[in-house]
């Protein structure tokens, strides 16, 4: 009787520390995908998350969570059941062609003593 306590307690235990992962994990608005979108965010199924990615595809990078409230069907309900997941990011960098040279700086002037 007793092991089968025990192997009940490791399971509870198992689970208890499996949603605290879970629920730890975070995503960038500004570059995740439809699908990690809705896999990290409450309330978001995959059409709130595609409606994510169009919205950001169509009026530029998130500045701050309580943009996605301006996303149709998300609410600033949602957005504060996720506000531990969201992350805000900026757009990654448009990568530059090869063969291009990056523009060169201005020399910076040394002040002797």
């Amino acid at each position: 009787m007793k092991s089968l306590s025990t192997l009940l307690s490791s399971i509870v235990l198992l689970f208890a520390l499996l949603g605290n992962a879970i629920a730890g994990e975070t995503v960038n608005i500004n570059t995740a995908d439809a699908a990690t979108l809705d896999r990290v965010l409450v309330n978001v199924g995959p059409a709130k998350a595609q409606a994510i990615v169009e919205y950001r595809r169509a009026n530029g990078a998130f500045r701050s969570p309580e943009q996605l409230a301006m996303v149709k069907g998300i609410g600033l309900k949602t957005v504060e059941r996720n506000r531990d997941r969201i992350v805000i990011g900026t757009a990654r960098p448009a990568v530059q062609p090869a063969g291009q040279a990056t523009p060169a700086r201005a020399p910076q002037s040394v002040a002797r003593r």
